[in-house]
This record gives structure tokens, C-alpha cells and sequence, in this order.
């Protein structure tokens, strides 16, 4: 299985939106280096006033905006950009902090203080891409004599029976695996998603509903048993996990 990069992303579609040519060309040059040094395809477009952004059909992974553009409102911008997309990443850029409260009820993620440094800018997008959606991992299991390609993200729980893995997926679908839970933990690369509830048992955080008598329930509806001295430690690292999604999504606007 592959293992993701800290910034492994499929693509990055970048809008750079200010009114001096000068800033567009450094900050076009500051991306394509970050690109280059992290393996990340690249698009980025120009945009030299709003009225030419605002009128694009393209969506941008990440969005660029000058708060102070000769004859427009980078903040008005942003609010009209928010109308038709709500989950692109928006990182300001400003001379002043003066506008910044009004600038981040936009649900912008980041602002950059002119003049740039390259430095604060790569940092930023650093920050950003881990936000983004990435390829997903995959683990490949062992069924029937063949090797599965199984997304990380369909697993509900696995459960260790002898030397067999029964793991259950979002569809419905029930695999009895030929490995082990180690064999299998050591193809998650330590995905956050997965945890340990008892001997042999790891559940998809992202599929548990409730817990009830000292079980743990997941959207199939199973009754999976908890290590009855972790259970509140077990809880809370549940709600960690949806606090942390829900966090990251509403920080840029998703």
C-alpha cells in the first residue's frame, strides 16, 4: 500500500487575485516552488481584479485575495466567492491587519502580511494542503486465496478470529482475511481514524453512532465489546475524532 506524504494531494488549483502584477508574479513563483519541492501538481491563474474572478467558471482549491485592490473590496469579494463555493480554502493578503475580523467571517483560513515571504507563504500552504481532500490509502487484504484493494475509508471494524481478520465494510460487504491485526495495523499508518476498543478489535471512528452496555456500536448495527477499564478513555478519543473533522471543516468554510 502506499503510504501518503504529509502533503500528498491529487492536484492543486491555486487563484491569485491582486491588482499589482508585481505580487502576482512573486506569489506565482512562491507556489510553483512549493509544488515543486512537495511532488504536488500545480495549476495557478492570474487575476488582476475581482470583476475577472468573480466571472470564472473554474473552482480553485486555494484562493489568494488582496483585501485592498484599487476601485474593490477584497473582503466583498470573498463574501461573493462564499456564495458559490464553500469549502475552497481563502488566505488573505494585506498590507494591514485593520480588516482582518471582517475578513475571517468570510471563513477564510489564513492571511499573509505584505510584503511576502516566502517562508510565511509556503508555511501557509503547508498548513492548507493537509486540509484538502488527499487520495485515499488503502490496505490490501488477503481473501480467498486472492489480495483485496480495500479503501481505509469503507472499513467499519475488523475482528480478529484465530488466524483470521473478519472485516466489515460500508456496503454491507463481510471479508474473512487470511492475516492478522498487526499484519493489518501496520498497512493504516497509524490512521486516526481506527481505534483500538478491546483485544482484537478496531472500529472506524467515523462509522461508531453510540455506545450501550459496555458495547460499541457502528452504523451496521453490530455489538462490538469494549475493554471495560478504557471505555471513557474510548469515548472521548470518539469524540476527539468528530470534533477534529467538524473543526477542520468549518476553519475554511466546508
Amino acid at each position: 500500500m502506499k503510504k501518503r506524504a504529509e502533503t500528498e494531494v491529487t492536484g492543486l488549483r491555486i487563484a491569485l487575485v491582486d491588482d499589482e502584477q508585481i505580487y502576482l508574479d512573486e506569489m506565482a513563483e512562491i507556489c510553483r516552488e512549493f509544488a515543486e519541492e512537495n511532488h504536488i501538481d500545480i495549476e495557478i491563474y492570474e487575476f488582476s481584479d475581482d470583476g475577472g474572478f468573480l466571472s470564472t467558471e473554474k473552482d480553485f482549491s486555494v484562493v489568494f485575495m488582496d483585501i485592498y485592490m484599487d476601485g474593490s473590496d477584497g473582503v466583498l469579494t470573498a463574501k461573493k466567492l462564499r456564495e458559490r463555493d464553500s469549502s475552497c480554502i481563502l488566505i488573505f493578503m494585506t498590507t494591514s491587519t485593520e480588516h482582518m475580523p471582517e475578513a475571517f467571517s468570510c471563513h477564510a483560513f489564513e492571511y499573509i502580511v505584505k510584503p511576502l515571504s516566502p517562508q510565511r507563504v509556503k508555511e501557509v500552504l503547508n498548513d492548507a494542503v493537509r486540509l484538502l481532500p488527499t487520495t485515499d490509502e488503502y490496505a490490501e487484504l488477503y481473501c480467498d486465496k486472492i489480495n483485496i484493494r480495500v479503501a481505509l475509508s469503507e472499513i467499519v471494524y475488523a475482528v480478529t478470529d484465530a488466524h483470521y481478520l473478519d472485516v466489515a465494510l460500508s456496503d454491507g460487504t463481510a471479508l474473512r482475511c487470511r492475516m492478522t491485526m498487526k499484519q493489518f495495523l501496520g498497512q493504516t499508518n497509524d490512521n486516526e481514524r481506527f481505534i483500538l476498543i478491546n483485544k482484537g478489535i478496531i472500529v472506524n471512528a467515523d462509522y461508531i453512532t453510540d455506545f450501550e452496555n459496555n458495547c460499541c456500536i457502528p452504523e451496521n448495527g453490530a455489538r462490538l465489546p469494549i475493554r471495560v477499564r478504557d471505555r471513557l478513555k474510548i469515548e472521548q478519543m470518539v469524540r476527539n475524532h468528530n470534533f477534529d473533522k467538524i473543526r477542520k471543516k468549518q476553519r475554511y468554510g466546508g
